[in-house]
């Protein structure tokens, strides 16, 4: 794709991660000496299409990244690193406010999913030009249930229409922005960016193919995946 867009990044890091049961929040569980949200930074480092980075932490880690992370790894394209919200709504929110005006483009994704590749990061990018508002899902393996209040079967939806959706999720800036805003005047929480913008704007939120190995990191059994997966010589090898 010819570069004709502004493409900024926000990495939401600031959460605990405590059903992880460790003392360290998982960001910075270290596999192989490096933690955990250095190899999601470097994936986007990494794409020739990604201009800036922000990084969303908790306000006591900023020095800690800044060093540690950012300087010792040499990622050149974080902009700037500021301190989350008390949820995972407000830290983005916060992130989005430090985005260069120029910025055409916004992927926000998670610290503890280091296992996109860069070729999916350019697609979504290439596939949000064309629709304005794109996301990762996979479609649902195992056939979801909803429940009553007693965990009683209510309805079985058509498995063909579920996916589980991930990130990095993209969109027009000023889409998201404008969502975002009208989401913290009304008092809405959405349990992710793609939620703000069904909810707030007419645009349709168009779902591209992602790959299950795109995993969320946020239990024991997901940190031994991700070591396995390290241990297997694997970089940016998954396909959608």
């Amino acid at each position: 794709m010819r570069k004709s867009k502004k493409i900024g990044v926000i990495i939401a890091a600031a959460g605990q991660g405590k059903r992880m049961k460790n003392d360290v929040s998982k960001q910075y569980i270290e596999i192989d000496g490096k933690p955990i949200v250095a190899y999601t930074i470097e994936k986007f480092q990494k794409s020739n299409l990604v201009d800036e980075i922000i990084l969303v932490v908790g306000e006591n880690e900023i020095g800690y990244i800044e060093k540690y992370i950012k300087n010792r790894y040499n990622f050149t394209k974080v902009k700037s690193i500021v301190s989350g919200g008390k949820d995972r709504q407000d830290s983005v929110f916060e992130g989005i406010k430090v985005l260069s005006d120029d910025v055409d483009i916004i992927l926000v994704h998670d610290g503890v999913r280091p296992m996109i590749d860069v070729e999916a990061i350019d697609y979504i990018i290439e596939e949000t030009i064309k629709y304005k508002a794109c996301i990762f899902g996979v479609n649902a393996k195992d056939t979801i249930k909803v429940v009553d209040e007693y965990k009683n079967v209510a309805d079985t939806p058509d498995r063909n229409l579920l996916y589980a959706i991930q990130t990095p999720q993209a969109f027009e800036k000023g889409l998201l922005l404008n969502a975002y805003k009208r989401s913290m005047k009304e008092g809405f929480r959405g349990t992710d960016d793609s939620m703000l913008v069904e909810r707030f704007t007419d645009i349709k939120v168009k779902v591209v193919e992602g790959s299950y190995m795109n995993i969320k990191i946020t239990t024991p059994e997901d940190l031994q995946f991700f070591k396995e997966y390290m241990n297997c010589g694997s970089t940016d090898k998954n396909k959608r």
